[in-house]
């Protein structure tokens, strides 16, 4: 399996982060090819030594790291990069993995 792990860093506006990432965002992401799995998570994102500075974590998880890129290539992975910036204020990282069981 491989995952895309987005952190979405804290945005000028959270209420209208929230509504525009609710209402457009999750339903373009939902259409990309190859997804088996789409995550977010609720309230604060904390880290042990307190606040983390991140508004939202994503994970979508794919087959592999090639599905991810392939999904990306296409016009759904197209619409929903071209989104981002248009809700995402505070900027966003993206890291992209294989994962195993241990």
């Amino acid at each position: 399996m491989a995952e895309l792990v987005v952190l979405y860093k804290t945005p000028k506006d959270a209420a209208a982060f929230d509504k525009h990432y609710a209402e457009t965002h999750i339903p373009l992401a939902k259409k990309l090819p190859g997804l088996k799995k789409y995550a977010v998570s609720t309230g604060a994102v904390a880290s042990p030594a307190g606040p983390s500075g991140v508004h939202l974590v994503a994970i979508l998880t794919f087959d592999s790291v090639a599905d991810i890129q392939k999904a990306f290539g296409s016009e759904a992975g197209k619409a929903a990069a071209g989104d981002v910036p248009k809700f995402a204020s505070g900027g966003a990282d993206l890291l992209i993995f294989d994962t195993k069981d241990v």
